[in-house]
């Protein structure tokens, strides 16, 4: 159905940096309103990380804020999760979402597949 394809992901060590990349199609990108990151430790809820309107207000998690920048770039149908300061608890898998802005979160969310992000002692 909607295609929504995760990259970036991988082994980082405490301290280092990544930067995901989610890529939507064209059509379904333009009918929403809102993206966002979450992500979903082995034995946890899958949780919001952050989230960015079309028209450009960002919400982050407590945890990220000062650390993590959710962009968009409407030309390529691209979001991208800038991570910085990694933590090893931060290791999960993070996945890409479209759908409608909410109060800060995406409702009724297309999920892409995920990438796993593990973050080293």
């Amino acid at each position: 159905q909607v295609q929504l394809v995760e990259s970036g992901g991988g082994l980082v060590q405490a301290g280092g940096s990544l930067r995901l990349s989610c890529t939507a199609s064209r059509s379904i990108f333009s009918s929403i309103n809102a993206m966002g990151w979450y992500r979903q430790a082995p034995g946890n809820q899958r949780a919001l990380v952050a989230t960015i309107t079309t028209g450009g207000a960002t919400n982050y998690a407590d945890s990220v804020k000062g650390r993590f920048t959710i962009s968009r770039d409407n030309a390529k149908n691209t979001v991208y999760l800038q991570m910085s300061s990694l933590r090893t608890g931060e290791t999960a898998v993070y996945y890409c979402c479209a759908g409608i802005s909410d109060y800060g979160n995406v409702r009724l969310r297309k999920w892409g597949q995920g990438t796993q992000v593990t973050v080293s002692s």
